[in-house]
């Protein structure tokens, strides 16, 4: 008996990589699995496949699991109303989403294609509220549910060439702390992750140098997707009930638990601001608080530690 046992997950982007890992420790812990995944490119610039998806279901029925595949976009809030729907009919209900199908356009913000970003915002923060939305009322009805759903240190802590991908991935945090919120006296919970670990995506970075391609290796060996998949499906359990509106990263064998905004120092002023004292003495004094803008990412490098 697993910790899943008698659940019914949905896993979006499960032909490959993290999503792959999730669908198949999803069924090997005893829930019935609806693995989606588009089964395009990593940029999503293609018709796609229902290839991956269905290879990852017929892996599970092999190993004696229970599964059935489905390749709709997470961007089409219809096919994915009518994915839960099938989940439901062929499983005879629904009681967790996991959902880390996600693409890639890269590049300088000031070079950024306008479609580039709405294709990214489509896929991660669309995508996100398409499979909330098209199962909370069933959740809700049911007072019992469980979202994970992913961000990422790009949108957490920042990284340069990803402003479409960060935007995207902190909207998501925000969208899963709201629905934490509103849903907590209904027992529906969500959670989001933050995944360091050897995907496509990370793949598609390029290696321009000996140190590069050291670290490269690195990930490789040491950041694997199915270590991510452990709390992912954890998080879907019975056990992890009272778990919700939180922000996990996974490093390797290592779990972290973020922070979350809050503020770290305040000023007032009994006669009102102006600009020119905001200039001359709150900005001064407020100064030694500012957020760098790089060396709080370093404690993620991508060198496992």
């Amino acid at each position: 008996m697993g910790v899943l046992s008698g659940k019914v997950v949905v896993v979006t982007g499960g032909g490959n990589g993290i999503g792959r890992e999730c669908a198949l420790l999803a069924a090997r812990e005893g829930a019935a699995v609806l693995v989606n995944d588009l089964g395009g490119t990593l940029k999503g610039d293609d018709a796609g496949s229902a290839g991956p998806a269905e290879t990852v279901a017929q892996e599970i029925r092999a190993a004696g699991g229970v599964a059935i595949s489905n390749s709709d976009s997470v961007t089409d809030y219809d096919a994915v109303a009518s994915m839960f729907e099938t989940a439901k009919k062929e499983f005879g209900g629904l009681h967790a989403v996991i959902n880390p199908a996600g693409i890639l356009r890269d590049g300088m913000f000031h070079k950024m294609a306008v479609d580039d970003w709405k294709a990214v915002i489509d896929v991660h923060l669309n995508g996100a509220f398409n499979v909330t939305r098209a199962s909370i009322e069933h959740f809700r009805a049911q007072e019992d549910g469980a979202y994970v759903l992913f961000t990422s240190t790009t949108g957490l802590i920042g990284n340069i060439g990803q402003a479409n991908y960060g935007a995207a991935k902190l909207g998501v945090m925000s969208l899963s702390h709201i629905i934490a919120m509103e849903n907590a006296a209904k027992n529906v919970r969500s959670n989001v992750l933050a995944p360091f670990a050897w995907t496509r995506m990370i793949a598609s970075i390029p290696v321009k140098d000996e140190a590069s391609a050291a670290r490269v290796e690195r990930i490789k060996k040491n950041m694997r997707a199915d270590q991510v998949a452990q709390i992912a499906v954890a998080l879907c359990a019975d056990g992890a009930k009272d778990t919700t509106g939180q922000v996990f990263a996974v490093r390797g064998n290592e779990l972290f638990l973020f922070n979350q905004p809050r503020p770290v120092r305040g000023m007032a002023r009994v006669e009102g601001w102006s600009p020119e004292s905001i200039i001359d003495h709150a900005l001064p004094a407020l100064k030694a608080n500012y957020t760098d803008l790089g060396a709080s990412a370093s404690v993620f490098s991508w060198d496992p530690v």
